[in-house]
């Protein structure tokens, strides 16, 4: 009973559906609608959308190193038929009442077209799959809403349910469009500064510091001025916030005043270009350099491998050394010592060939072997050699040059040295017994007893003997 009764609701949803389209193809005011829709796509598929698509070809052009610009120019070029075919829709959509022409076919194709091509751009823009979802319902919803009617009384009821928080006053359509609002304009502000600080990136006018200052203080402004225009686009006056404003920050600056402190910190450094990236500097027992110079922190990759994410406040407060300054040239001394009998001008020249044979090494200032001094067992040398590459590291350079240093001496035969110690030993036997044991015939002593057990026991013999 239960199949019979869905088949014949069934067969009467579609028998309903068939007079309704057969009202609709019999009303005279239907055809001027499906006319306007028919040439409005054919205008959009083959005058529009190739235009479209040759200005996006251009734009991929110069933001192909902006990876969310060349995802929504990839989008764009996708959807560029339905995405023009809406445009002059709308268009006709609005010029409609003034030639006398109904709107509703033309209306229900607009709000379809809208809810396919946000659900196209939301689910490739929006890396989120739960805020993508709930963009493709928020679409669909509206766009069934518009076609029937229902889009401007839900608009008018979500706005009633408001609250007056001073002289701003806050509904759930307000809420909805800041939040749309911000969603566009910050995207947008973050697209913008990442394609500067790719444009920077390639200007060889610009150094380091100077990039990494403008990219920041650029991104900063663009997301302050995303945030206004997208508060003022909903219709609130920003005046009203001002009170609340300044209350706040004057809460954050005694609540955050240390990562205030980084944050001017790290202009500071920006602008005197102090350190930069690629420096490399020692900062307490950190010495590596530098990865990455931002606003709150700076990053120093050691020879370990460890990435040490630095304060930019020690970096004003604290005793800094940058390697790289002025220029990266750095010394770097290597102590040599040679035995006394080997020849000393000889080590002193070998010492130069091998640190000249490193390629990492500078031939100018040249590498310079000097005699130091005298030592207990060796004659001291000092290698001074010069690199300009410090953060290729400074160990590994000296170890390839001493390894070649210690060829060349066995090659020439010149010695080095290691400590030796002569041992005297002294007897614990006094001057008297150690004579007495020189006399022959004389009485042995017994060397495990001291000076005064040996008188004692010669003195016992003595009297046994007699």
């Amino acid at each position: 009973m239960s199949q019979t009764f869905n088949l014949d609701a069934l067969m009467k949803q579609l028998i309903d559906f068939a007079q309704y389209l057969q009202t609709v193809l019999k009303d005279p005011a239907f055809w001027p609608q499906f006319v306007t829709i028919l040439v409005v796509f054919v205008i959009a598929r083959w005058a529009v959308a190739p235009l479209i698509n040759r200005f996006l070809d251009l734009m991929m052009k110069y933001t192909q190193r902006v990876p969310r610009f060349k995802r929504l120019w990839n989008v764009l070029r996708d959807i560029s038929i339905p995405l023009s075919w809406l445009v002059l829709q709308w268009l006709a959509l609005k010029v409609a009442p003034y030639m006398e022409l109904r709107t509703g076919a033309l209306v229900t194709v607009v709000s379809l077209l809208t809810a396919w091509v946000l659900i196209r751009l939301a689910s490739t823009l929006v890396e989120n799959a739960a805020i993508s979802r709930i963009i493709a319902i928020s679409a669909w919803t509206v766009a069934a809403l518009n076609i029937f009617g229902l889009l401007d009384e839900t608009m008018t009821l979500l706005d009633s349910w408001s609250v007056n928080i001073g002289q701003v006053r806050l509904s759930p359509l307000t809420a909805i469009k800041i939040a749309v609002s911000l969603w566009f304009a910050l995207w947008l502000a973050t697209a913008l500064s990442t394609l500067l600080e790719k444009r920077l990136e390639r200007s060889a006018n610009t150094n380091a510091s100077t990039r990494v200052l403008i990219s920041k203080l650029t991104r900063i402004s663009l997301v302050l001025l995303a945030i206004l225009i997208a508060l003022s686009s909903v219709g609130i006056d920003l005046t009203a916030l001002a009170i609340f404003s300044g209350a706040l920050g004057v809460g954050l600056g005694f609540g955050l005043q240390k990562i205030f402190s980084n944050l001017v910190s790290g202009v500071i450094l920006l602008m005197e270009k102090s350190i930069k990236p690629g420096d490399v500097i020692s900062l307490g027992t950190t010495f590596g350099w530098i990865n990455y110079h931002g606003l709150r922190y700076t990053s120093v990759i050691t020879r370990d491998g460890i990435e040490h994410l630095i304060p930019n406040e020690e970096l004003i407060t604290q005793r800094v050394e940058n390697w790289s300054f002025s220029n990266d040239l750095v010394r770097l001394k290597a102590p040599i010592g040679i035995s006394y009998d080997s020849d000393v001008r000889l080590a002193i020249q070998l010492c130069t060939e091998a640190a000249e044979m490193n390629p990492r090494v500078l031939l100018d200032p040249a590498p310079r072997a000097q005699l130091m001094g005298f030592g207990d067992s060796s004659v001291n040398l000092e290698l001074r050699l010069w690199i300009d590459d410090p953060q290729q590291g400074r160990a590994n350079v000296l170890s390839e040059v001493l390894l070649s240093i210690w060829d060349k001496f066995h090659e020439h035969g010149i010695a080095i040295p290691f400590p030796q110690r002569d041992l005297h030993v002294k007897s614990v036997l006094g001057e008297t017994e150690l004579a007495a044991l020189r006399v022959p015939g004389a009485q042995q002593l017994d060397p495990t007893l001291t000076g005064g057990d040996q008188n004692a026991k010669v003195d016992a013999d003595s009297k046994r003997a007699d």
